[in-house]
C-alpha cells in the first residue's frame, strides 16, 4: 500500500508528512446529527464539470459520479481528508499505519483480502500528506457496485482496529520503512524536507518514525480513526460503467445511513513561517552516486501562481530541453537532473535534483544547479520554452481524463488540495501562463534565502519570499463550468469469443502479420503494438551490447528530427510511445487519439528506418546508463535478482542471446561499446521482413493497414531470421548469500526452472496452484502466513511462467524482509510451498481462486494496451483467442487433486535455488548489542 500518490506527476522518491489546516469544505452546521437536520435533496447536483457530477448527502459526504460506459469495470474510491499532517506528537506514521489496519476487516467482512479477491478486484489504499484513500476496481455489475459501496460504508465506521492486528501489521509497516531506508535518494529527500519545514508536519515523512511505529498505543489509533473517518470528512468517487441514478440510490442506501458526528472535524492551524536563510543537510550512508536536492517554498496548490510554478518546473527540469539538463548533463557535470513540485493544501515546495557519479567532482554540479535555478529569472523565459512545457502538461492532463479509472483515483489529490474542480481550473490556468508569469514566479520563490539544500550559511541581508494569503477555493471554483465532454465510446465485451468475432487478421505486403480490432473508445483513443524480428543465434552472438544501444538510440533523433523535435511532435499529437530494440528484434508501442495515429505511425516509421545515431546523444546515453547501473551496485534486490537468474541460466554461454551478464559485465559493456558498433548492428539486422502488428481502439482499419503497408514495404532485413529456442536445463539445489552493507531491507528469491509449455496438460493446474500460493491481493497462502500472520514482509508472493513455444518455464517465490528475520522468513516460505505441493489445496480455496483468476484475466483483456500486446504476441505464437477460451475452460474443470498433481509434477523445494541479499553481518552485530527497553508510558 503506497504511502503517497504524487499530484502533478511528481518525480519524488519518498514521502514527507503531517500538520496545517487540511480542513474540508464546510458541509453544514456540525453541532447536530444528520438525523436531526433538514435534509437537502441528495439527488440535486451540487456541481458538474466535464462529465463529473458532485452530489452532497445530508450527512456531509461529497459524492462524485463519473460514468464511462467504455470501461468494463467500475472504480469506487473513498478519500478521507486526513493524512500524515494531522498526526500529533508521537503519532508519526499513524495515518499510514491506520490505512493498513483498514484492510483487517469488520464484523460484516472479517477477511477483506479474501472478499476483494473473490470479486476480481484491483484494490489499494494510499496515504499522503493531506489525505488517505481506499479504492477498488471491479468488473462492472450492479452487484459488484452494491458490494463495494456497502463494504466501504461499513469500514468507514466499523473497522476492527484491533490490538492483535496492530501486533502483526506493525512489523509489516516497519519492514516497509526499512525498505525505504535502502534508498539514498529517498532518505536525502526526507532529511531535506525535515530541514525545510521547522513547524509544519509536511516536514515529517508519511511513513513515520520507527520508534513511533513500534510503540503507538492501539487506543490512539482507534481515537484517530473515530476522529477523522466520517462521512463529512470524506469524498466518494464512483467511476466506470454504471447507471448514475442506480449508483446514487445505492450511495444513499449505504453511506446515507451513516450519521454525521456531533463533534466537528478538527482543524489544523500551524503555519510555516517565512524561511529566513539557506539551510543545508549532509547525509552519509553507503551508496554509489552523489546526489543534490534543493527545495524552495511555494504557495498552496490552489493559488493561481501554481500554474506558472508547474510550467517553471517543467522548463527547468525537462530532459533534454530543460535548462538544468543543458547546464549539467550536456556539459557532463552530472549524469542526470530532475525537477518536481508538491501541490498541496498548504504551502508546498518546488525542488531540483542532480546526480553525479563518484568519479565526478560535485562542486561544479552544485554551482551549476544553483546558478541555473536561482538566476533563472535573469534570463527571461521564452515562448518556445513555455509553450513546450504547457504542451507536455496539457498532454498529461488529457491522457488522464481519457482514462476514468486513473482520473477517479487522482481526484483524491485534488480533493485534498481543496476541491476536485481545481483539476480543471488548474489546467485552464496552465493554458493561460505566459513567459512573464514564469519569470515572475522564478524571481519570487527561487531565492537563496528560500532554499534548503544542505548547509546553512548565515546571510547579513536576507531576501525573503513572503507567501501570499490563503486562497478562497470555493469562490475560485463557484462559477467554473469546464469544457465540452470527450467522446464516450462503447461498452466492450472482452471475452475471447467477442474479441475473435471482431478482430481482423492479415499480412502486410512486406511480410508483417497484423491483427486489428476497431472499437469506439473514450476520447477516441487507440493502442498499437509492433514487433520486428531478425537475426539467428550465430549471427547475433556476442553483439548484445551493440544491439541494445542501437535500440536505445532510435528515439534520440532521426535524419529529419532531433530528439527534442521528436518529443515536441509527440506531445503535440498527444501520443505516448515506447521504442526498444535488442539482439533479436525491436518493439514499438503507441497510445494516442484517433486523429493523431497516422502522423504518429509515420514518425515511428521514421524512427525505425532513419535513426541519426548522433554522437553527442550517444555519449549522453552512455553516461546515463553508467549512472543507472552504478547506482545499483549496493542494492539487495538488483544483486539478488542477477544472481538468481544467472544461476538458472548458467547453461547459456557468454555471447548467447539468453546469457545473463553480471552487473560488472554490464558496466564494462557500456564503457566498451562504440557508436560505430551500434550503427553497424543496425545496418546488418534492422528491417521489417518478419514481425507482428496489432491495433486496438478507435481507428479506421483499412486506412491503418494500408498506411502501415506503405511505411514498411520494401524495408527488408539484410540477414536471415531464425527463432532462438530456449533449452531446459535442470539446476541442482543451490544457496547464494550476498552481503549488501548498510541496507536495512533484504531480498529473498527461491525457485527453479520448469519443463513446462503453455499447452501442456499440467499448465492450468500449476497456474491455479501458484495463484493460491502467492497470487491475489494479500490473501494468498504466502501473504497470509508471511505478511498477515507472521508480519515478516511488506511484499511477498510467488510467480510461475510457462514457455509459449519451448517447454521452458520457471517458478519463483520472493519477499523483502529485515535481515535479522532471515531464518524465520525462509522457514515460512519453505513450509508453505512444501505444504501446497504435498497436501494440495481445498475445494473452497479452489473455488475462490478460480473466480478471482478468471476475473483478472478478463480485466486484463479489457485494457486496450494489454490486448494489443496480446494480439501481437499471438500472431507470433500462431494462436488466436480460442487458446484463452480453451485454457479458461480447463481452469473451470480443475479439481483440488488436479492442482496437487500438477504442482507435485513440477515444483520441488529440495531442488530450488535460494538467493538472499542483505546486510546480514550488520544484523548479527546489532543482535549481539545490548537492547535498551523503551521508557514506560
Amino acid at each position: 500500500m503506497p504511502r503517497r500518490t504524487p499530484l502533478a506527476l511528481l518525480a519524488v522518491l519518498l514521502v514527507a508528512g503531517p500538520p496545517v489546516w487540511a480542513a474540508p469544505a464546510p458541509a453544514a452546521k456540525p453541532a447536530v446529527t444528520a438525523r436531526a437536520q433538514t435534509k437537502p435533496s441528495a439527488t440535486t447536483p451540487v456541481a458538474s464539470v466535464e462529465g463529473i457530477t458532485e452530489y452532497r448527502l445530508p450527512n456531509g459526504l461529497r459524492v462524485l459520479l463519473f460514468p464511462d460506459p467504455t470501461k468494463p469495470t467500475v472504480t469506487v474510491n473513498v478519500t478521507y481528508l486526513v493524512g500524515s499532517k494531522h498526526e500529533g506528537y508521537g503519532e508519526t506514521g499513524m495515518a499510514h499505519l491506520l490505512e493498513h489496519l483498514m484492510f483487517k476487516g469488520t464484523p460484516t467482512t472479517p477477511n477483506v483480502p479474501q472478499a476483494l479477491t473473490e470479486r476480481g478486484a484491483r484494490p489499494n489504499g494510499t496515504t499522503w500528506l493531506d489525505r488517505t484513500n481506499y479504492y477498488e476496481t471491479l468488473p462492472a455489475s450492479d452487484d459488484n457496485l452494491k458490494w463495494a459501496l456497502t463494504f466501504e460504508a461499513d469500514r468507514m465506521v466499523h473497522s476492527f482496529i484491533a490490538q492483535k492486528d496492530l501486533d502483526s501489521e506493525m512489523t509489516v509497516v516497519r519492514n516497509e520503512f526499512e525498505s525505504g531506508e535502502n534508498d539514498p535518494r529517498g532518505i536525502l529527500f526526507k532529511r531535506t524536507m525535515s530541514a525545510a519545514y521547522l513547524w509544519h508536519n509536511y516536514g515529517k515523512a508519511t511513513i513515520g518514525a520507527k520508534a513511533d511505529l513500534e510503540h503507538v498505543p492501539i487506543d490512539r489509533l482507534q481515537s484517530f480513526y473515530r476522529r477523522y473517518y466520517r462521512p463529512d470528512n470524506a469524498v466518494l468517487v464512483v467511476a466506470g460503467s454504471f447507471q448514475p441514478a442506480k449508483a446514487l440510490a445505492l450511495v444513499q442506501s449505504t453511506f446515507g445511513k451513516l450519521q454525521r458526528p456531533a463533534t466537528p472535524v478538527p482543524l489544523t492551524y500551524t503555519q510555516e513561517p517565512t524561511q529566513d536563510g539557506e539551510r543545508e543537510v549532509t547525509l552519509r550512508r553507503v551508496g554509489d552516486n552523489q546526489l543534490i536536492t534543493s527545495l524552495y517554498h511555494v504557495p498552496e496548490g490552489a493559488h493561481p501562481d501554481f500554474a506558472a510554478i508547474d510550467v517553471l518546473t517543467e522548463v527547468l527540469g525537462d530532459s533534454p530541453s530543460g535548462r538544468l539538463y543543458k547546464a549539467l548533463v550536456e556539459t557532463k557535470k552530472a549524469a542526470r537532473v530532475s525537477a518536481f513540485n508538491f501541490q498541496l493544501r498548504d504551502p508546498g515546495v518546488v525542488g531540483f535534483s542532480t546526480e553525479a557519479r563518484q568519479d565526478q567532482p560535485l562542486a561544479p554540479a552544485r554551482e551549476a544547479l544553483l546558478q541555473t535555478v536561482e538566476e533563472a529569472a535573469k534570463k527571461p523565459f521564452t515562448d518556445e520554452e513555455v509553450n513546450r512545457a504547457k504542451t507536455s502538461l496539457s498532454k498529461q492532463t488529457e491522457l488522464l481524463l481519457n482514462n476514468s479509472e486513473r482520473a477517479a483515483i487522482l481526484l483524491s489529490e485534488w480533493a485534498a488540495v481543496g476541491d476536485w474542480r481545481l483539476l480543471f481550473l488548474h489546467r485552464d490556468r496552465v493554458d493561460a501562463v505566459t513567459p512573464a508569469d514564469v519569470t515572475r514566479v522564478a524571481a519570487t520563490y527561487l531565492k537563496g534565502s528560500n532554499r534548503t539544500m544542505g548547509t546553512f550559511v548565515p546571510t547579513a541581508k536576507p531576501d525573503r519570499s513572503e507567501l501570499p494569503p490563503p486562497v478562497d477555493v470555493a469562490k475560485s471554483v463557484e462559477s467554473y463550468q469546464g469544457r465540452a465532454l470527450v467522446a464516450q465510446g462503447e461498452a466492450f465485451d472482452p471475452s475471447p469469443a467477442n474479441i475473435e468475432a471482431r478482430v481482423q487478421r492479415g499480412e502486410l505486403p512486406g511480410g508483417i502479420k497484423y491483427a486489428v480490432l476497431p472499437k469506439k473508445t473514450r476520447g477516441e483513443m487507440v493502442n498499437l503494438s509492433l514487433n520486428l524480428r531478425w537475426g539467428t543465434e550465430e549471427t547475433v552472438r556476442g553483439k548484445q551490447p551493440a544491439a541494445v544501444y542501437a535500440g536505445r538510440m532510435l528515439m534520440r533523433g532521426t535524419t529529419k528530427h532531433t530528439r527534442q523535435q521528436l518529443m515536441d511532435a509527440l506531445d503535440k499529437l498527444k501520443a505516448r510511445v515506447g521504442v526498444d530494440g535488442g539482439a533479436m528484434g525491436a518493439s514499438v508501442s503507441i497510445e494516442c487519439p484517433r486523429a493523431s495515429l497516422p502522423e504518429v505511425l509515420k514518425l515511428m516509421a521514421e524512427v525505425l528506418r532513419e535513426p541519426s545515431f548522433d554522437a553527442q546523444e550517444f555519449a549522453v546515453l552512455k553516461q546515463e546508463r553508467l549512472a543507472a547501473l552504478e547506482s545499483q551496485r549496493s542494492e539487495p534486490q538488483t544483486q539478488g535478482s542477477i544472481a538468481f537468474w544467472r544461476t538458472l541460466s548458467a547453461h547459456y554461454p557468454k555471447g548467447h542471446p539468453y546469457y545473463v551478464p553480471t552487473l560488472e559485465e554490464r558496466l564494462s559493456d557500456v564503457k566498451d561499446v562504440s557508436l560505430e558498433q551500434a550503427r553497424d548492428f543496425y545496418r546488418q539486422f534492422y528491417g521489417a521482413s518478419n514481425g507482428e502488428l496489432a491495433v486496438v481502439g478507435d481507428f479506421d482499419a483499412k486506412e491503418v493497414v494500408a498506411l502501415a503497408g506503405t511505411l514498411f514495404n520494401g524495408w527488408k532485413s539484410p540477414g536471415p531470421y531464425a527463432r532462438v529456442p530456449k533449452t531446459y536445463q535442470p539446476v541442482g539445489p543451490k544457496v547464494v548469500a550476498l552481503e549488501t552493507p548498510d541496507k536495512a531491507n533484504a531480498y529473498f528469491l527461491a525457485g527453479q526452472t520448469l519443463k513446462l509449455r503453455a499447452d501442456d496438460a499440467d499448465w492450468p493446474g500449476v497456474m491455479m496452484g501458484n495463484f493460491v500460493l502467492g497470487g491475489g491481493f494479500l490473501n494468498s497462502r504466502l501473504a497470509t502466513r508471511v505478511r498477515q500472520k507472521d508480519g515478516l514482509s511488506y511484499g511477498v508472493g510467488s510467480s510461475v511462467d510457462s514457455g509459449d513455444l519451448d517447454a521452458v518455464g520457471s517458478f519463483l517465490t520472493y519477499a523483502i524482509y529485515a535481515p535479522q528475520n532471515a531464518q524465520k522468513l525462509e522457514v515460512a516460505m519453505r513450509e508453505e510451498v512444501t505444504r501446497a505441493v504435498d497436501k494440495g489445496i481445498t475445494q473452497e480455496e479452489l473455488n475462490k481462486a478460480r473466480s478471482g483468476l478468471l476475473e483478472y484475466r478478463q480485466t486484463s483483456r479489457a485494457q486496450d494496451g494489454n490486448l494489443a500486446n496480446q494480439l501481437a504476441s499471438y500472431l507470433y505464437f500462431g494462436r488466436t483467442l480460442a487458446f484463452d477460451a480453451a485454457l479458461e475452460a480447463k481452469l473451470l474443470k480443475l479439481t483440488p487433486e488436479d492442482v496437487r498433481k500438477a504442482l507435485a509434477n513440477h515444483v520441488d523445494w529440495s531442488k530450488a535455488t535460494q538467493v538472499r541479499a542483505g546486510d546480514f553481518a550488520g544484523a548479527a552485530k546489532q543482535a549481539a548489542a545490548p537492547v535498551n527497553a523503551p521508557a514506560s508510558p
